[in-house]
């Protein structure tokens, strides 16, 4: 009852309002709903912005230093910064900008200060950019949240800042955990921040290789900061001792200081780290001895200590390190054998003892156990007895060198077992039966690289072109025989070697004329032939090779083991860890080569290096060797070469040597560019050169006065003719 009569009610007011007509608005109405709406629109506007008004304009500040090569950050598009590219915020009320990460993005531009105004940011990451100029002062202690900086990749430079303490601030703590400053300019001593290092408890990782930091390497992080994982120093200029009190550094897995000017003893607290797996110290100045205390880093994966000035012997219980992967000692002093415990570190994958005092007999080590191993480099030592049978039960294997050793017997045909093998060098040893070694490594199914120079020495080579089956070293790239004095003629197998690109036949004693087909091989495009016996004429199909006209897509670059030349007889040899490091060259330096240059050599456009030199080649230089733009060095000496030097010449800018000594030239040596700078010596031997290094006043010849007079004698003529038709036009005229 109560209910109806309270409807009844409730439509008695509703009715009212329906039957009566709607009145218009006013004025004053409509501006105020007007009003209501906008503040409405703004209040929705801004609870959509959330970020931190202080961070969003520190953001802005920092976007306006910088620019991007990939596209603009656009950060102005959205009022909410939080929003934005590579930006993440908490979530409090106010929502501060607690991560920046833009790696990879194209920046270039400076670091502004404004970054310190983000005084939660806990992540900073940069890396990988084009920034540059030095780091804000203050900027690691003014962001003391921050727990991940990785600027590293960029072009920052400069020392770093010089934190230092006001008050109580150096009893400050930093959340950093991370902080990588890598791949930078960056220089001057790191102990002058020491203040904010200092203060990194929860420090894990330190990286600041691949800079040019100077003094000694800073270790008061190991009293600060109990969590340190990992220290990278390498690739800068540390120098002085490597420091004891790295040893507090208990949980230390990765101690990195490789490639600076460190002096004196690996220090024994090194020794007590138990939890390291990678120890990278090479190319220093390290002395001493390897102490027998290195076995007691049973976790240790990686140990480089190559390049240093290390002796005495490999510690006898080497083999305790089970779990070592990769170990290089290379270019040292270290003497003795190769400890027989080393077969108990079943997981190495690389052994490099290569340039050592190392001897005694390889047959006695259990390289059956190796089976993971890939890479073995026992080069350049005094290892004396046969090939070790052995080595031929590590079936991992890619890389083999025992080259400068003291080796001898003949290759097992065990080495077929080696189904992986890709680089085989055994130069300079004691080997015999080139015959047998070739019939037995063309089964290498995927052999690349085979270097057996300075052996088989006054052997006869096989030469007959059915020597190689139809599918012998299907993928050899290098092949190298130099220096070991064989006899015959090239080998016409060599034709069937369809992927050679680097062939080394030098210093043997070849007989008869350069075939041919040597310019058919598509991929040649380094050749030496020096000091054989060789006569004929340079063939003109010779100048045809492919991979010397046009310039080759590199694939497959990188060589398992560094390869060395010793070049135009320096006294260093010349590494190279890429196959297309090497120079695009043709040496053919002294034969009994005679008759004349083919004009063909103008075809070989990617040609570096051309030297002829020692033979009894004729006629004059071909003007189309100025066709050889990339042409660096140039050596026709000690030849029989007339005519005059080609002016043309002088248009190869990158000739860096130029020698045609010892000749019959005649006429001035060039005096523009790159020949103003060539030695006297290197045109000495020319009785008819003049001008030029040589100083000497270049006399016209009887050739050049007959010239001149027929010049003038004929430009006589032509002006009387010439007298005599205008005064024609003249008498007509009048």
């Amino acid at each position: 009852m109560i209910d109806k009569e309270m409807r009844s009610k409730a439509k008695g007011l509703v009715r009212p309002l329906i039957t009566k007509p709607v009145q218009p608005l006013s004025s004053h109405m409509h501006l105020f709903l007007l009003c209501i709406l906008f503040l409405s629109a703004l209040f929705l506007t801004l609870s959509e912005a959330v970020c931190n008004l202080q961070d969003r304009e520190s953001l802005i500040w920092f976007s306006g230093n910088v620019s991007s090569s990939v596209s603009p950050l656009n950060w102005n598009l959205s009022i909410d910064c939080c929003s934005w590219e590579g930006i993440t915020c908490d979530d409090s009320s106010d929502s501060h900008v607690t991560v920046i990460s833009l790696p990879s993005r194209g920046l270039s531009g400076t670091l502004a200060s404004s970054v310190q105004n983000i005084h939660r940011l806990s992540r900073l990451d940069l890396s990988y950019n084009r920034l540059s100029g030095p780091l804000p002062p203050g900027f690691f202690s003014t962001l003391d949240q921050l727990m991940i900086l990785n600027l590293s990749y960029n072009s920052f430079n400069g020392e770093l800042p010089l934190e230092q303490a006001f008050g109580n601030e150096s009893n400050r703590f930093f959340s950093i955990q991370t902080l990588d400053l890598s791949s930078n300019l960056l220089e001057g001593e790191i102990l002058r921040s020491s203040v904010y290092l200092q203060g990194t408890i929860n420090l894990i990782s330190f990286n600041v290789s691949n800079n040019s930091f100077t003094g000694p390497i800073p270790s008061f992080m190991c009293r600060s900061s109990p969590q340190l994982s990992k220290l990278d120093f390498s690739y800068n200029d540390f120098s002085g001792h490597i420091s004891q009190e790295l040893g507090r550094c208990l949980r230390l897995t990765v101690l990195q200081a490789g490639f600076n000017n460190l002096s004196g003893v690996i220090p024994s607290e090194i020794y007590n780290l138990s939890e390291l797996e990678q120890l990278f110290l090479p190319a220093n100045q390290l002395t001493g001895k390897i102490d027998n205390n290195i076995t007691r880093l049973r976790k240790l994966t990686s140990l480089a200590l190559y390049s240093n000035h290390l002796e005495g012997e490999i510690p006898m219980d080497i083999g305790n390190l089970s779990s070592l992967r990769s170990l290089q000692l290379h270019i040292n002093n270290i003497n003795g054998t190769v400890p027989l415990s080393l077969a108990n570190c079943t997981k190495l994958v690389k052994l490099n003892l290569r340039v050592n005092q190392l001897g005694g007999g390889l047959t006695e080590l259990e390289f059956s156990q190796l089976q993971s191993l890939k890479v073995l480099d026992l080069g350049n030592n005094s290892f004396t007895g046969a090939l070790p049978d052995k080595i031929f039960s590590c079936k991992s294997l890619t890389a083999i060198r025992f080259a400068g050793n003291k080796l001898t017997g003949e290759i097992s045909p065990q080495v077929l077992e080696l189904e992986s093998l890709s680089f085989m060098g055994l130069s300079d040893n004691k080997l015999t039966n080139i015959t047998g070694a070739l019939s037995i490594l063309q089964g290498c199914r995927k052999l690349s690289t085979l270097i057996l120079a300075k052996n088989f020495y006054d052997e006869t080579v096989p030469s007959k072109e059915d020597f190689l089956s139809p599918d012998g070293f299907p993928k050899l790239r290098i092949f190298g025989v130099g220096a070991c004095r064989l006899r015959g003629e090239i080998p016409a197998w060599l034709i069937n070697l369809n992927k050679v690109e680097v062939m080394d036949l030098s210093m043997n004693r070849f007989v008869g004329s350069i075939p041919g087909w040597l310019g058919t091989l598509p991929d040649l495009f380094y050749l030496d032939l020096s000091d054989n016996l060789l006569t004929g004429e340079l063939p003109k199909e010779l100048f045809q090779l492919r991979a010397l006209m046009s310039q080759k897509i590199t694939e497959n670059n990188y060589l398992e083991l560094p390869i060395f030349l010793n070049p135009n007889n320096v006294t260093t040899n010349q590494q190279y860890n890429k196959l297309y490091s090497f120079p695009p060259t043709i040496y053919i330096r002294r034969n009994n080569l005679t008759g004349s240059i083919p004009v063909e050599v103008g075809q070989l456009k990617v040609l570096h290096i051309l030297e002829l030199l020692g033979n009894n080649l004729s006629g004059s230089i071909p003007d189309e060797l100025s066709n050889l733009t990339n042409l660096e060095r140039l050596d026709l000496s000690n030849n029989n070469l007339s005519g005059s030097i080609p002016w043309s010449l002088t248009n190869l800018n990158f000739l860096s040597y130029f020698n045609v000594a010892n000749n019959s030239l005649e006429g001035p040596i060039p005096s523009e560019g790159q020949f103003d700078t060539f030695p006297k010596a290197n045109f000495e031997g020319n009785p008819l050169l003049c001008g030029g290094v040589l100083l000497t006043s270049c006399k016209p010849t009887r050739a050049k006065e007959n010239d001149e007079l027929n010049r003038t004698f004929l430009m006589g003529i032509a002006i009387g003719y010439f007298l005599s038709f205008v005064s024609i036009l003249v008498v007509r005229a009048w």
